[in-house]
C-alpha cells in the first residue's frame, strides 16, 4: 500500500469509492482548517467533505448526508501494515 491518500473515499460498501484498506488505516481529515471525525465521504480534487444530517435516514435507513464545500486535507493516521518491519530491516 502507498502512503498517499486516495483522492476520494466513501466509508458506504455500495460505493465504488470505498476502500478497507484504507479505512483500517484511518484517514484523517481536517476541512476549513478544522480536523473532523464525522465524515461520510470525500474528495480532494474537487474540495467536499459529505456528512450525516444528524440521525436523519432515507427509507432504506442509511443516513442522509449534505455535501460541504472547502479546502479538504487527508492524512493517514497509522502507517501502513508491514512499514515499521521494512524500516526496522533498513
Amino acid at each position: 500500500m502507498t502512503e498517499t491518500v486516495p483522492d476520494r473515499i466513501s466509508c458506504d460498501p455500495r460505493s465504488p469509492f470505498f476502500d478497507q484498506a484504507a479505512l483500517e488505516r484511518g484517514v484523517g481529515i481536517r476541512f476549513k482548517g478544522a480536523q473532523r471525525r464525522d465524515v461520510e465521504e470525500y474528495c480532494l480534487s474537487e474540495g467536499w467533505i459529505r456528512v450525516a444530517l444528524g440521525k436523519k435516514t432515507d427509507r432504506h435507513g442509511r443516513p442522509l448526508t449534505i455535501k460541504l464545500s472547502g479546502p479538504v486535507e487527508a492524512w493517514f493516521e497509522r502507517p501502513a501494515a508491514g512499514a515499521g518491519e521494512e524500516a526496522a530491516e533498513a
